[in-house]
C-alpha cells in the first residue's frame, strides 16, 4: 500500500490539556532514577510559592516521573496547571515525590499533605491501597487517584477506557502486519493492562480473525531489561509488530526494535507507543523511526480537569470520572505519515462506532 502524511485530530479532555510529547531518546535516559530520600525527591529544591494560591502536587507510582510514559503525563498535568494558575515550583504551588517501590507510596502522600498541599493525586492502580489508608486517616484532606477506586468522600477517583483506544491500535496493528504475528507487552498483570491487552486483541481480531498475537506480561513497569527481552523473543519468531503497555518497561521494547533497524534497515520492526506520544523513542536515524504510532491516554488533561474544578470549589470527591473516546479522552498519536489513509480510514469508523455505543469493548483480557 502506498503510504501517505496523514493527521489524526488528538482532542483534549479539557480546553486546558496540552498534547503530550515524549521527549529524549535513549535507553539510559529511562533508567536513569532519583535516588535521594523521599522528603526531597521531586528532583530540585522546595521553594516557597505561596501566595493563597490552589496548590496541587503528585506521587509517582514506580518508573519514575521521566518514565515517558504515564508518571510523566500525570507530571505534566501538574506542571500545565502550574502554568495556567501561575504557580512556582515548590510548597504553595506544584510539585511531586518519586516512589522507588510500593513501600514510599504512605510517606510521600503523608510528606505531602504535611506540606499542605490543596490537592494530591495518586497515579497508578497499585496505590489503591496507600490514598485509602490516607483518606481515612486525613478526612479533610483531597486526594484524587488515577487508575483505580476508593470508597472515600476525599477521593476523586480517575479511570480510563483504555480497552477503547487499545482496540484502536489493535486495528492499525492487524491491518499494517505483514507476518500475521503481532505482539503485546504489558507490565503487571492488574486490571488496568488487562483493559489495554483486551482492547489490543478485540481490534485485531475485528479485522483479521487469524492473526496470531503474542502476549508478554513482564511483571514490572521499570525495567527497560525486561522489555528488551521480551521484544527479542517476539521479534526473533516472527512478529512484525508491538503494542507495549509497560511504562518504563516499553522503553526496552523500543530499544530492540531500533537495533535490529539500525542493523538491517529492511528490518520490518515496529512499536506502538502508550500513554503518551512516543515517537521520539522511536528514532533511530535522522530518516528512520520504528513508531508507528503510539495510543494516547489523557492523563495530563484529566489531571487539569479534576484539580481545576477542586479549585473552583467543585471537587468531585465520592466519585469516579471516566474518560474514553466519547470524551477523547484516549486515542491514536500522528503516525507521521507510517500508515496509510486506508488504514485510518478504517480506524475512523471503527472510533466511531466505539463512541457511540455501537460496538462494547471488553475490559476483561481473553483466557
Amino acid at each position: 500500500m502506498k503510504k501517505r502524511k496523514f493527521g489524526l485530530l488528538i482532542s483534549s479532555v479539557v480546553a486546558t490539556g496540552a498534547i503530550l510529547a515524549a521527549c529524549g531518546t535513549d535507553e539510559e535516559s529511562t533508567d536513569s532514577k532519583d535516588t535521594s530520600n523521599n522528603d526531597s525527591n521531586s528532583g530540585s529544591e522546595t521553594t516557597d510559592a505561596g501566595s493563597g494560591d490552589f496548590s496541587i502536587a503528585m506521587v509517582t507510582d514506580v518508573g519514575g516521573v521521566d518514565d515517558k510514559s504515564f508518571n510523566q503525563s500525570a507530571w505534566e498535568g501538574v506542571q500545565q496547571f502550574g502554568a495556567d494558575n501561575n504557580l512556582s515550583k515548590g510548597d504553595g504551588g506544584f510539585d511531586y515525590l518519586q516512589s522507588q517501590s510500593d513501600a514510599d507510596y504512605n510517606t510521600n502522600l503523608n510528606n505531602l499533605l504535611r506540606r499542605d498541599f490543596d490537592l494530591v493525586f495518586g497515579v497508578g492502580f497499585m496505590m489503591g491501597d496507600a490514598i485509602e489508608e490516607i483518606a481515612n486517616d486525613n478526612p479533610d484532606a483531597q486526594l484524587a487517584l488515577i487508575d483505580a477506586e476508593v470508597a472515600a468522600d476525599n477521593v476523586a477517583n480517575i479511570l480510563f477506557k483504555e480497552q477503547e483506544g487499545a482496540f484502536l491500535a489493535g486495528v492499525v496493528a492487524a491491518s499494517m502486519s505483514e507476518s500475521g504475528k503481532i505482539g503485546f507487552v504489558g507490565g503487571t498483570d492488574i486490571p488496568v493492562i488487562n483493559r489495554f491487552h483486551a482492547g489490543f486483541i478485540e481490534g485485531a481480531k475485528a479485522v483479521n480473525p487469524d492473526i496470531e498475537i503474542q502476549v508478554n506480561y513482564t511483571g514490572v513497569f521499570d525495567d527497560a531489561s525486561k522489555g528488551k527481552i521480551a521484544a527479542n523473543s517476539m521479534y526473533s519468531s516472527g512478529v512484525d509488530i508491538i503494542f507495549h503497555a509497560a511504562g518504563g518497561t516499553g522503553n526496552g521494547v523500543f530499544s530492540e526494535a531500533k537495533e535490529r533497524k539500525a542493523k538491517d534497515p529492511d528490518a520490518n520492526v515496529w512499536v506502538i507507543g502508550v500513554d503518551a506520544d512516543q515517537y521520539a523513542e522511536g528514532q533511530v536515524d535522522d530518516s528512520t523511526n520504528i513508531t508507528l504510532t503510539s495510543m494516547l491516554k489523557g492523563v495530563n488533561n484529566a489531571v487539569v480537569d479534576i484539580a481545576t474544578k477542586a479549585k473552583n470549589g467543585e471537587f468531585p470527591g465520592g466519585t469516579t470520572t471516566v474518560y474514553g473516546l466519547a470524551e477523547d479522552g484516549v486515542g491514536l498519536a500522528d503516525s507521521r505519515g507510517a500508515i496509510p489513509q486506508e488504514v485510518m480510514d478504517k480506524v475512523e469508523e471503527y472510533k466511531e462506532k466505539i463512541a457511540s455505543g455501537e460496538i462494547k469493548v471488553s475490559e476483561e483480557k481473553p483466557e
